[in-house]
């Protein structure tokens, strides 16, 4: 449906051109006046304003129309955001600690057990001030 308004506009637009550019200026009669008068001779004497000027009209009224349709169209999306694809976030661990993952039980023929995490050293006390 879309492609059909977004074809029909853009040949209605070239049209509306065409025939904006076909038409004779305002000073065109006054030649016409003088003799010559081969201007318009197809549509005969005055005819060719009329005609003219109706399919400007015309075309520019199935422009605006096609115009109305196209923002119409555009304005109905389909009603997704990416922000909608967007994975969910994990909420951050409470306390401070980083979370630590359960140890499997060694296997009774294994030899070697595993190394236990290595304790924060203490804080040092502070030295006591020399006395003099």
């Amino acid at each position: 449906m879309t492609f059909l308004l977004v074809t029909l506009h853009i040949l209605v637009c070239f049209a509306l051109i065409v025939v904006v550019l076909l038409q004779s200026g305002k000073g065109a009669e006054m030649g016409a006046s003088f003799g010559a008068s081969g201007s318009q001779s197809v549509f005969g004497a005055g005819g060719g304003s009329t005609f003219m000027s109706k399919l400007t009209t015309s075309a520019a009224i199935i422009f605006m129309l096609t115009s109305l349709a196209l923002a119409f169209a555009s304005g109905k999306g389909g009603g997704s955001s990416i922000m909608s694809k967007a994975p969910k976030a994990k909420p951050a661990p409470m306390g401070g600690m980083p979370l630590q993952q359960p140890v499997a039980p060694a296997a009774p023929g294994n030899a070697a057990a595993p190394a236990a995490p290595a304790a924060p050293a203490a804080p040092a006390a502070p030295a006591a001030p020399a006395q003099k």
